[in-house]
């Protein structure tokens, strides 16, 4: 009868043997690593997956680094503010010594969310990555998105205060129409993104984030209401700059005339514009009137500025008589 085979045990190696550890609960594939085999040997942060047997600084001591403030103040900048700062100006900043030193604190702002990755374009027109800091109020709002979701965060964020059109986020991540109209009403919900109009195309959809402000040519400035052009607004204002040119200045074509800013001081004091109109848009008013034929230049002042009075009556027939 042949001997019966005794089962395999296997011991765990203590010393010199590799033990399968968690760290954090999960394994992350988030993490960052410096390449330094790119075309322009420049270096650059890239995403890769994490070595297990590697372990990141913790929060405490990052953010006790000096390193971690220079980062954060240099992301803050306005300058920086929605498309973010590219890999090569980190890499100019910080040198060669402190670049691959950003790692760590890198993988930390990501893993909270604080940090998005996006490409674009560099100066020289080549593709780069760029890296926008978020407060950490954004990071809460953006915490259990995924990654579908975070693209199209990343996208709407860098179109800033002009927005971008549902069609033009579609064809950018590539994200079917019935995913994509679940992920703009989950963000939405959460106060991330917001939806508005432009007055060139009242029947499409723009979206840009939640705390931004529309540029002008998008909601189409003070002379605006509702995506409508406001004849009556501007009519009240054109009337009121009219009268107040002719009572400052004495009258019909008596005096040296008012100033821009001496208008736009009085329009202030007597509050007759729903929105606060800053000197270019007041001067906007003053040149249709001037077209009109309702004041005029005469002269300037001493700093340069021009003087306007009433303008005098203008007939089609000629008095001249022989």
């Amino acid at each position: 009868m042949p001997p019966k085979k005794r089962p395999m045990q296997i011991k765990s190696v203590a010393s010199g043997g590799i033990k399968r550890r968690r760290t954090g609960g999960s394994l992350t594939s988030s993490s960052v690593r410096v390449s330094t085999a790119n075309n322009n040997n420049r270096g650059s942060l890239t995403n890769s997956a994490s070595n297990p047997s590697k372990s990141t600084s913790s929060t405490s001591e990052s953010q006790n680094n000096p390193l971690y403030d220079d980062f954060i103040s240099l992301l803050s900048a306005p300058q920086h503010k929605g498309k973010g700062i590219a890999n090569s100006a980190l890499k100019d900043h910080f040198g060669e010594s402190k670049y691959p030193s950003l790692v760590p604190i890198i993988n930390e702002l990501t893993r909270a969310s604080r940090l998005t990755m996006s490409k674009g374009l560099s100066s020289t027109g080549e593709a780069e990555v760029y890296f926008s800091l978020l407060t950490v109020e954004e990071a809460s709002r953006l915490q259990g998105l995924d990654a579908p979701s975070k693209m199209v965060y990343q996208v709407v964020e860098a179109s800033g205060n002009k927005g971008i059109w549902t069609v033009d986020v579609r064809n950018q991540t590539n994200i079917p129409q019935v995913l994509l109209t679940k992920i703009f009403k989950q963000l939405e919900t959460r106060r991330i993104i917001k939806p508005i109009k432009a007055v060139t195309a009242k029947t499409k959809k723009l979206y840009m984030l939640y705390d931004l402000t529309p540029a002008k040519e998008i909601t189409g400035g003070p002379w605006y209401s509702e995506y409508e052009f406001d004849h009556e607004f501007i009519a009240e204002l054109r009337n009121f700059i009219t009268m107040c040119v002719r009572r400052m200045n004495g009258g019909l074509g008596v005096g040296k005339g008012v100033t821009l800013k001496q208008i736009a001081h009085k329009m202030v004091q007597a509050n007759v514009s729903r929105v606060v109109l800053n000197l270019e848009e007041v001067q906007q008013l003053v040149q249709t009137l001037a077209f009109d034929y309702q004041i005029e230049q005469r002269g300037v002042t001493e700093n340069g500025e021009a003087l306007f009075v009433a303008a005098k009556g203008v007939t089609t027939m000629c008095d001249f008589g022989w």
